[in-house]
């Protein structure tokens, strides 16, 4: 019986030869070679390991190496994709991993119930919804099951960011089957999370195995969230200062997620939307365009993203405030995964967390209660002037020491100053003792300042000697204080009782023998409403008057020419030209799209007429206007116009190059847009015979506009897309350089 492997049954007893020889890696990661040992024992185990660290060779590897198929557990069927494909990279056989759910046809569900009864499948993705069916249960029943493995198992628990009911039916589904070992997984838990984890799956005495969850490559930054048309402004220039990189931005609406993608485009970036608004094609399209690069931003709801591995992810922008941390720390986790920097910037705005709470209204009162305390913690991030990086992983239950940040979040490497709040700990920790109790942070802070509120009264705190010991500062000051005093330990909060307070062990300890502490204060962030905005209107950040008058110039030389507008400059380096103001050929050249030698061939115009607008208008242009190349992809362009020299095959220098081929075909694009002549006809003439050609030709000599799609269109779909990007690629080549 072939198991599809691919390697020598010796190799089956031995981890380090099945990683070598099997997945090719050298070494294994942290904790995943103790994590696969204990699973080989036939031991139930608890995994918590942030993304980006191996999770699913915990159980991909143990999984090929055990007899029987292991189940896996997955939430999302694009996950699913993703990890089989990537198990059947290393496979010889395509029969080595399945997955179960909705997606599959009839042929293709026969198929792999097919090799999973032969023994040949060593994993079987499937979604809680598919497990449950009793056809599913039946199939698993006449097969030996090596173990069960969750992942994102924080889905489980109600206090996690990512709830789903379904799961919490898991352990009765597994046990309908066999009683075999279960590995959960999940990037995200905090302590209580995990507990309600184990204790539902009903393993309580399972081994944990919990890796550290700082990423020392992302840098933490929240800025204020205003204005929509500045908030987007200051977006586009984030972006554009990382010019080609890959990126995320999400929001909470698939309205907003639409706006922004739209904004983005019409400013030459490449973007598209995701969200569950969509069909599950166009979804499938946007995802494999970002992975495959065809695409830089994806901009998404918190349906994106979920076991996509893509790792020169640059950078991942919240829009909106996160609904919980843990949910912040999973996404802000897709950026930097091949260890080098990663930016996460987080827009705030306490209007937000006002309307995440209204949205929680018509939820039933526990619900509400977890909800509103998972937003009180992100809002807490978002304000602190404390280490970014030892709040997150406070929150996690780790420790961290603040030197150890490395200036990698923007207060370590911007600290507000600083002031002396010893003898201030001091009576907030006195505070909380007199109170004898567990309060909120609210009733604490109203006790510090004195105020009578309802709350206080009924409690008769009032009376008590240290009513108002804080008075002579604001709230803000005592909540930031009040948050030092958690993050060192000397307040427990406990979560079952929705976030109470009330003084610990180590609170007691420091009041009989205080040390210095310093604190800066939180920043108190302005509300905005952005309703107040809805006249905006979607704005280029080039200059607009200049941008027409460059259009209008265009097609004065496109006339001139003989030759269609887009052929001498693209709208989006028009909207470049708009924005630098360049004013000689050198700086042209470096414009998004243009390069030295169509810089020589048609910009004496553009840059005399800039000039001219520059002096006429006062315009301070922008310092550096010389975008620095990246080497690689230099070398890379120099490679593919020798190898097209060479004639040689385009799909096949895709292969030799390691890209995918719409890669290859946006490198000509950008070769050509830089004024380079290249000569595709040995590659065209395979598929499109002379005539052809030159039909196509024709049609592009005429055309009005640049617009693929409508080129689709004209010829009623009689050549693909990709055929006449192509021609496009040529023609523009021969009429443009």
């Amino acid at each position: 019986m072939s198991t599809g492997l691919g390697v020598a049954d010796e190799i089956i007893s031995d981890p380090k030869r099945t990683l070598k020889e099997f997945f090719g890696f050298d070494g294994f990661k942290g904790n995943q070679e103790a994590v696969i040992n204990h699973i080989l024992n036939g031991k139930d185990c608890f995994v918590i390991m942030p993304t980006g660290a191996g999770k699913s060779l915990c159980y991909q590897l143990p999984a090929v190496m055990m007899e029987g198929t292991a189940i896996v557990i997955s939430p999302l069927i694009a996950l699913m994709k993703n990890q089989v494909d990537n198990i059947r990279g290393f496979a010889s056989s395509s029969s080595l991993a399945h997955f179960l759910n909705s997606s599959l046809s009839k042929t293709e569900l026969n198929r792999v119930v097919e090799d999973i009864l032969s023994g040949s499948t060593k994993l079987l993705y499937a979604a809680p919804e598919t497990l449950k069916k009793d056809e599913t249960l039946e199939l698993l029943r006449r097969i030996k099951i090596s173990f069960v493995a969750v992942d994102e198992a924080h889905c489980i628990s109600e206090w996690g960011h990512d709830f789903r009911p379904e799961y919490r039916r898991i352990k009765q589904m597994v046990k309908a089957i066999d009683d075999v070992p279960i590995l959960a997984l999940t990037a995200t838990a905090t302590p209580k999370v995990q507990h309600d984890i184990q204790k539902n799956l009903g393993m309580l005495d399972a081994k944990l195995f919990k890796s550290s969850f700082n990423r020392p490559n992302l840098y933490y930054e929240v800025r204020p969230k205003g204005r929509k048309d500045i908030v987007h402004k200051e977006i586009l220039t984030f972006i554009k200062a990382r010019n080609g990189k890959s990126g995320i931005i999400y929001c909470l609406s698939r309205k907003k997620v639409e706006e922004i993608a739209e904004m983005l485009k019409m400013n030459g970036i490449k973007a598209m939307p995701y969200h569950a608004g969509l069909d599950a094609k166009t979804r499938a399209a946007h995802q494999d365009a970002f992975l495959m690069e065809d695409c830089n931003v994806i901009v998404a709801t918190i349906a994106f993203g979920m076991g996509i591995d893509k790792p020169d992810v640059r950078f991942v922008i919240h829009y909106d405030v996160p609904k919980s941390l843990e949910g912040f720390y999973q996404e802000t986790g897709r950026g930097g995964r091949d260890g080098i920097k990663g930016d996460c910037l987080l827009f705030y705005n306490p209007n937000d967390i006002e309307k995440l709470e209204k949205f929680m209204k018509d939820k039933p009162v526990a619900e509400q209660e977890i909800g509103g305390l998972l937003i009180a913690e992100t809002a807490a991030f978002a304000e602190s002037s404390q280490c970014r990086r030892k709040l997150l992983l406070h929150y996690f239950g780790e420790d961290f020491k603040e030197e150890d940040c490395h200036e990698m979040c923007d207060n370590c490497a911007h600290p507000k100053p600083k002031a002396d709040v010893t003898q201030d700990i001091v009576h907030a920790l006195q505070a909380m003792k007199a109170l004898n109790g567990e309060f909120s942070m609210t009733h604490v802070v109203n006790f510090l300042i004195g105020k009578r509120i309802d709350s206080i009264k009924d409690y008769q705190h009032d009376a008590l000697p240290l009513f108002g010991i804080g008075k002579e500062k604001d709230k803000v000051f005592w909540k930031s204080a009040m948050r030092l005093a958690l993050v060192h330990n000397y307040l427990n909060k406990n979560i079952e009782k929705y976030g109470l307070l009330s003084i610990s062990e180590s609170g007691n300890a420091y009041l009989d023998a205080p040390k210095k502490h310093e604190m800066a204060v939180d920043t108190e962030f302005d509300s905005v409403n952005e309703d107040d905005f809805e006249n905006f209107k979607m704005e280029s950040i080039c200059d607009e008057e200049l941008f027409s008058h460059l259009k209008d110039l265009r097609k004065k030389v496109s006339k001139e020419k003989e030759l269609p507008p887009y052929v001498i400059f693209q709208d989006p380096s028009l909207e470049d030209m708009a924005t630098k103001y360049p004013i000689t050929l050198e700086e042209l050249s470096n414009i998004n799209g243009v390069g030295k030698n169509k810089a020589l061939k048609f910009g004496e115009p553009f840059i005399k007429y800039i000039a001219a607008f520059v002096t006429e208008n006062k315009i301070e242009r922008p310092q550096d206007i010389v975008l620095k190349g990246n080497a690689e992809k230099s070398a890379r362009k120099v490679s593919i116009i020798l190898n097209i020299d060479k004639k040689v095959d385009l799909v096949e220098m895709a292969k030799q190059l390691g890209i995918g081929f719409p890669v290859l075909v946006e490198e000509l694009e950008q070769i050509i847009n830089t004024g380079t002549k290249l000569n595709l006809r040995y590659f065209l003439e395979q598929f499109l015979d002379e005539d052809l050609q030159e039909e196509i030709f024709d049609y592009f000599r005429q055309a009005e506009e640049d617009n693929l799609e409508v080129a689709v269109n004209h010829f009623d779909g009689e050549f693909t897309h990709e055929e006449l990007q192509l021609m496009r690629i040529q023609f523009l080549s021969d009429m443009g350089n």
